[in-house]
């Protein structure tokens, strides 16, 4: 029952930073396209680990930023939900995105090299 409550609220803890982010005036976070991946809250509500990744802007200084705003983050976290302890906010970059973003173009070049090797073949067996 525990691990039950415990993905709610890490899925709400995600869904209201994802909301709070927009609302940020800082540039360097604004301006970065952020998207959040997850959240994990330590049962004991007092850390919690957001995990993001940002398209656009320099990484540094987008974490940064993220750091600098999550007080203000983190008083929002405390008007919007009802947590006991507001969790101490932790970002964390995550390259998930970028990794699989790289597997798919490897993949997209086997394929093409293997449609190219199937051409070849085909336009062989046809001269015979």
């Amino acid at each position: 029952m525990a691990k039950y409550r415990q993905g709610r609220i890490n899925d709400e803890f995600q869904k209201e930073i994802a909301m709070i982010l927009r609302e940020v005036k800082d540039p360097r976070v604004s301006g970065a396209f952020i998207s959040v991946t997850g959240a994990e809250v330590t049962p004991d509500l007092k850390y919690a680990k957001v995990y993001y990744s940002s398209l656009m802007g320099d990484k540094k200084e987008v974490k940064r930023g993220l750091q600098s705003s999550a007080g203000f983050i983190r008083g929002q976290i405390a008007k919007r939900m009802n947590l006991r302890i507001t969790p101490e906010i932790t970002f964390v970059e995550d390259t998930s995105i970028e990794y699989g973003a790289k597997i798919s173009k490897i993949l997209e070049g086997i394929t093409y090299s293997d449609e190219q090797t199937d051409g070849a073949n085909e336009s062989e067996s046809k001269d015979d």
